[in-house]
């Protein structure tokens, strides 16, 4: 939902950092693994309760995950480089809740296996609406350039930055977020689920609907 706002802010200095790196040879795929590693990184450190080192981690983090596509954009865009940006982000995002669930199993495991389930459930959406999207020959960049289609929800990137931020920063709260930010991702889910009926409808069920 915010991700929109945030672009405007955060594209112009990302693609002057982004056109710098790629004069000087760095790949948009090194500065995707790279983000990877901080991404598990610091989800070591919140297992192991140290919250400065994984707040400065997954802040490293998320500015590498834009960075990547700034590069990419100054340089070359490749379809592997586009995938490894999709799983490695699904893959940071699963590691946080499951390091809180490793922190403290008895009271942050129920949480963060709802917190999980709920990504699970809009991810398999996102990623049906945009191989539908990519089937029907339909093209977006209101999220900026990306490799698959992005449809826009209630949970994004800047969300779930944000969401993360603050389970670092107060652990004790994780439960109340983790289930605060479950529902508003199925939310988004069940928002994409209901456009993509709607989008994705074909001439005969048109049809068969007027009939």
């Amino acid at each position: 939902m915010l991700d929109g706002l945030a672009r405007r802010l955060i594209d112009p200095p990302l693609d002057r950092a982004g056109r710098s790196l790629a004069g000087a040879g760095v790949s948009a795929n090194a500065v995707t693994m790279l983000g990877l590693v901080t991404g598990l990184a610091a989800a070591l450190m919140i297992a192991l309760r140290f919250d400065g080192a994984a707040l400065v981690l997954f802040a490293v983090n998320r500015v590498l995950d834009g960075l990547d596509g700034a590069v990419a954009r100054s340089s070359e865009r490749t379809d592997r480089g586009g995938l490894l940006d999709i799983v490695f982000d699904f893959t940071v995002y699963g590691a946080v809740p499951l390091a809180f669930a490793l922190r403290e199993p008895d009271t942050f495991a129920v949480p963060a296996a709802v917190l999980l389930m709920s990504f699970y459930v809009n991810g398999a959406s996102f990623l049906a609406f945009a191989a539908i999207a990519a089937k029907r020959g339909l093209d977006t960049q209101t999220r900026g350039i990306k490799s698959i289609y992005f449809s826009a929800g209630l949970m994004e990137g800047t969300e779930t930055i944000l969401f993360f931020l603050a389970m670092i920063l107060v652990p004790a709260w994780f439960p109340i977020l983790a289930y605060a930010f479950a529902g508003l991702t199925f939310m988004s889910a069940l928002a994409r689920i209901v456009l993509a009926w709607y989008a994705f409808r074909d001439e005969d069920e048109d049809n068969d609907g007027s009939s």
